[in-house]
């Protein structure tokens, strides 16, 4: 997590799900758009500001799979890995913006080029965290992503509002 004399390098949004599908793939002429889906479990909205290095990577994946957001059956708080529950990672520039006038400016964004890089590291390395955890891994929970630099469409149902921030 970022502390309060360093610059925030990479912020994610959190928020527990019941049910998400996330469009990663517009219609076109010749077909239809691409949706991807996932169950209960968790939402996480990525974004990466400029100054952020792939060193920042294994911190965020930490975070996010070990982090007490989900409501279990018993109603404690638990990790994504414990629940076992899905995940659905979703590049989010937006998170990086700044009121300037009535307006919005992204200059703190990371490049589109490094971004993806590091967005790609974060999907893979949750993959293999996910993964190297026998109960998720056994579960059929699965880990479902966005596609970078592209507008989405988002639909998603939660049992509540229970949405975090996290700054790296």
């Amino acid at each position: 997590m970022a502390e309060a004399d360093r610059e925030v390098i990479a912020r994610v949004v959190l928020q527990q799900c019941l049910f998400a599908k996330l469009q990663v793939k517009p219609p076109d002429q010749d077909s239809e758009a691409e949706w991807v889906e996932i169950n209960r479990g968790m939402v996480a909205y990525v974004c990466f500001f400029k100054g952020a290095e792939d060193s920042v990577i294994p911190k965020m994946v930490n975070s996010l799979l070990n982090v007490k957001l989900s409501e279990s059956d018993n109603g404690k708080r638990v990790s994504i890995l414990d629940l076992p529950g899905d995940v659905l990672i979703v590049p989010q520039a937006t998170l990086g913006g700044k009121m300037k006038s009535r307006g919005m400016q992204y200059h703190s964004n990371a490049g589109k080029e490094l971004g993806m890089e590091l967005y790609d590291s974060l999907i893979a390395q949750c993959h293999r965290e996910l993964q190297a955890c026998p109960k998720w891994a056994e579960s059929q929970a699965m880990l479902k992503f966005g596609t970078y630099g592209n507008r989405q469409v988002l639909q998603f149902n939660t049992n509540g509002p229970y949405t975090h921030l996290l700054e790296f």
